[in-house]
């Protein structure tokens, strides 16, 4: 097979997540692909937020009725700080008054981190399993931003919607089918109420990603017949060790490493690439399998795995092979490639048809990360419909299906994980997450084919 290497020239901005470096990192690759890599990302390269692009975006204000947005951080990790960044620069590009007036993390020295960074008053930094309620509860809060690990999110954004808040939700949105379910519900509530909603999704926010997916859908290479999604590190993800009083508390404090706070890495970060299948095809998988193991994490605590690989398949029998992992190794990858019957394609921002001219997406884009919020910031000003609830918990829900696919090492149905009964995470995170408190909760053994089934009656989950 051709190696590619690929090259990647970013505009200066110190506010990009770790996560779009990683998407737009430099890569050294041994794959056979009908298309171009370096065609791929040089297309799909961002230009930093300029003033031409501030001149392209509509004026949304108007000046008897001038919009101001007031916002509160929930989770103030290196996330919900990135997010609390974006958000106030997608509000300078947008021409709108904005502050963060209120923060909230189980951790009260966390939450306390956005004094400094984001200038909140002491008595507006919150801490403690209520602390989002606390925030919420600040009077002048108009705009909610959702950051804290995945297990939290469906009663973090149930009690935004209650409480009638415009939501931007960091993806994953759940970890389980109960937290799905509660997701589910709340979208349908913050449609009822006219919210306006945003995801973590930033795909779906970026301007060559936008006009490709167009164009396929508009069937510039056909009938699509094939997916591939990779998020593939070349290294093992962070540790951080087991610190803290209690169980929980050493859990949450290194989350990524626990199903009911994480939902495995298929879920915490391949959920993005999974998302673009799932636009492209209009809808969601009908069933997955798939495979994955524990190896370059041996005897560190913790339940996840190192590396998934998954078939899904679609309605229309149209199936996506999709692999992930955090392991060390030469080969990385962060994309997205379609096959159809007239040509192919990565949805980034390039298209290549059987024949014909290929087409590549030469126009400017805001960073996807800060033009998330420009976009909720203008549903809000405009009152046109936003709502990404919904399709961000079908993508999150896709991911869960495969990951309990390759953990049970069966067929795993769409209507089967929608309704799936077992909970990873303790009683009280589903009915008030409010309620709990640091204390004891079981470790569960890593996954084995085999021997761990949650559809089982009862479920099949040993504990180490």
């Amino acid at each position: 097979m051709r190696r590619i290497e690929t090259k990647v020239l970013l505009p200066a901005n110190p506010k990009r997540s770790k996560l779009w470096k990683q998407i737009t990192m430099n890569t050294k690759q041994t794959i056979a692909s009908p298309v171009s890599r370096r065609q791929f990302i040089r297309s799909s390269s961002l230009l930093a937020a300029s003033a031409a692009a501030v001149a392209s975006f509509p004026n949304i204000l108007h000046a008897q009725n001038k919009l101001t947005l007031n916002a509160a951080i929930i989770g103030v990790g290196g996330r919900g700080s990135g997010a609390g960044g974006n958000f106030l620069e997608a509000a300078k590009i947008a021409g709108v008054d904005a502050k963060i007036v209120a923060a909230a993390d189980v951790f009260p020295d966390a939450a306390n981190k956005a004094q400094g960074l984001f200038g909140v008053a002491n008595d507006k930094c919150f801490g403690g399993f209520d602390a989002f309620l606390k925030a919420l509860a600040v009077p002048e809060v108009n705009y909610v931003i959702l950051a804290a690990p995945p297990g939290m999110r469906p009663g973090h954004f149930k009690a935004a919607v209650a409480a009638g808040k415009n939501i931007f939700t960091e993806k994953p949105v759940c970890v389980d089918g109960p937290g799905a379910r509660i997701m589910y519900a709340a979208a349908a509530e913050a449609k009822s109420k006219g919210l306006k909603i945003a995801a973590g999704t930033q795909r779906r926010h970026h301007a060559g990603y936008v006009e490709t997916i167009k164009r396929i859908q508009d069937g510039a290479i056909g009938d699509v017949s094939e997916l591939r999604a990779y998020w593939v590190n070349g290294n093992a993800i962070w540790h951080r060790g087991m610190t803290g009083d209690t169980d929980l508390e050493r859990q949450v404090r290194n989350w990524y490493h626990y199903i009911w706070l994480s939902a495995d890495h298929i879920v915490e970060q391949h959920v993005h690439n999974l998302d673009i299948g799932n636009w492209i095809m209009k809808g969601h998988p009908v069933k997955a399998w798939g495979m994955g193991s524990r190896q370059q994490l041996g005897d560190k605590p913790g339940e996840i795995w190192d590396n998934f690989a998954v078939e899904f398949e679609y309605a229309n029998g149209v199936h996506m092979h999709s692999y992930c992992g955090q392991i060390k190794r030469d080969f990385s990858s962060v994309s997205e490639a379609v096959v159809g019957s007239k040509g192919t394609s990565n949805p980034a921002g390039s298209l290549k048809p059987s024949s014909g001219e290929g087409w590549r997406f030469r126009g400017n884009a805001v960073d996807p990360y800060v033009q998330e919020h420009v976009d909720l910031i203008k549903a809000i000003a405009s009152g046109a419909e936003l709502n990404e609830a919904e399709q961000v918990t079908d993508s999150t829900l896709t991911a869960i299906m495969g990951r309990e696919a390759a953990y049970g090492g069966g067929v795993v149905e769409w209507d089967d994980i929608k309704s799936s009964e077992f909970a990873y995470g303790p009683p009280t995170l589903y009915t008030d997450a409010s309620k709990m408190q640091w204390g004891e909760f079981r470790t569960l053994r890593p996954p084995m084919p085999g021997s761990h089934d949650i559809f089982a009656k009862p479920p099949q989950v040993p504990t180490a």
